[in-house]
């Protein structure tokens, strides 16, 4: 039996769905293996796409899916699992409804193909909407209180892509020579779909892709030379690397350390793109020993990643109060660890790509280094300090312009007497 052209992605994103709602894999975890008999690109591209949008608007897929059934299907079940994805299609993804059912339907046989085209077809006729913004699960919407309807504005479409400029005074440069904008000096965002090896700059290393808001913890330590001497700065958790170009391209001696191999050979990879130098240190921070302490350190925590929802909307359903908890009390110890090898005077940065209170005020809170308030001129236009002097972004902010992923930032200096 011939297939349709089209089945092998629809498979593919079946389990990638699978893989991530029934065993808690990340996506990006579960897309190689996924799409290993997927042989062209835009079709393992679209295989991501179907996944993302039916993850992205799980909720009111299964809503749409329960009004269209006299009986509820279990969560688990397959010709669930398949209307997600036809219905993401269709509804996200502009799919002809006829190649909606031509490519879906083949995933079931039996009864369950039966169920799935009615269900499909009675939508259809209805001419099913999805709201305007997705809505959350409900644990995810109890952790985020009176934010997530803001935090929701902002998840409706996958984010723009923003790079990070090796020379910020060639900003306007690159954002004419891309056709991007620019949202503040060394920054430059483009619409989403651009083939990234093949932009101009690329190969020459002028920038790296890397979120404006993932880029905020860097440029708030500022330039790392005095006159002919460069300042040191510790890179803890620093593969693949975004913010240790940012660190080296702002004249600091980096140091960056992580435990991945992988993730390390990225970055390296990255620093010899763009030219930039480091010492990349292949060690777990909770046992390693510096031989001297640093001017600067920045603290990318390990963390649930749930600010990265925008582009990784897994997180949305593979994250719970546990995966939580277990951060937080890893966040604590590298905090810990990491103020005993800041020089006095010294200024430490930590941050988390997370929405969770655990891993970010809370962890503030409880700090035992001086305050060093971030200000807003530090900061995009329009994106303002919290009165703590912490910096609170979420993917509902300045959505009109792109958005942001959510993190937490937070800034101390040493006490020069310790």
């Amino acid at each position: 039996m011939v297939q349709p052209t089209g089945i092998h992605a629809r498979r593919a994103a079946l389990r990638m769905l699978d893989a991530v709602l029934r065993r808690g894999e990340t996506l990006e975890t579960a897309y190689p293996p996924a799409t290993k008999d997927v042989r062209r690109p835009e079709d393992k591209a679209l295989a991501r796409a179907i996944a993302n949008e039916s993850l992205r608007w799980l909720t009111d897929l299964d809503a749409l899916i329960d009004s269209a059934t006299k009986k509820r299907l279990p969560d688990d079940a397959k010709p669930r699992a398949v209307l997600r994805l036809m219905l993401a299609q269709w509804l996200r993804l502009d799919t002809p409804p006829h190649a909606v059912v031509a490519t879906g339907l083949p995933l079931l046989s039996g009864g369950p193909r039966r169920l799935a085209h009615g269900v499909f077809s009675t939508l259809t006729r209805r001419e099913a909407m999805l709201p305007d913004a997705p809505t959350m699960p409900d644990d995810v919407a109890a952790r985020w209180g009176e934010r997530v309807g803001a935090i929701a504005s902002g998840l409706a479409d996958p984010p723009p892509l923003d790079l990070s400029l090796r020379d910020a005074s060639e900003t306007a440069k690159w954002a004419l020579e891309l056709g991007g904008d620019s949202l503040m000096p060394g920054h430059v965002r483009l619409p989403r779909g651009e083939r990234v090896e093949e932009l101009a700059g690329f190969k020459q290393g002028a920038w790296w892709v890397q979120d404006l808001a993932a880029s905020l913890p860097a440029r708030l330590l500022g330039a790392g030379a005095n006159g002919n001497e460069r300042k040191t700065v510790l890179d803890l958790c620093a593969a693949p690397g975004g913010k240790t170009l940012q660190l080296a391209a702002a004249g600091w001696k980096v140091t960056a350390l992580d435990l991945s191999k992988r993730r390390l050979d990225l970055l390296k990879e990255n620093l010899k793109r763009t030219g930039l130098t480091a010492s990349p240190v292949r060690a777990d921070a909770l046992t390693w020993e510096p031989k001297h302490q640093f001017d600067a350190i920045l603290l990318d925590a390990p963390c649930t990643a749930t600010g990265t929802c925008r582009r990784h909307p897994d997180v949305l359903h593979r994250i719970g109060q546990r995966q939580i908890e277990e951060m937080a009390e890893l966040q604590a110890a590298l905090l810990a660890r990491a103020a005993q090898w800041l020089k006095p005077g010294g200024v430490l940065v930590y941050a988390t790509c997370s929405l969770e209170r655990e891993e970010g005020e809370d962890q503030a809170a409880r700090a035992t280094l001086e305050p060093l308030p971030i200000r807003a001129e530090e900061l995009p236009q329009g994106i303002e300090p919290t009165p703590e002097g912490w910096l609170r972004t979420d993917p509902g902010m300045m959505a009109d312009e792109g958005g942001f992923d959510g993190f937490f930032v937070a800034r101390w200096v040493k006490d020069q007497a310790v």
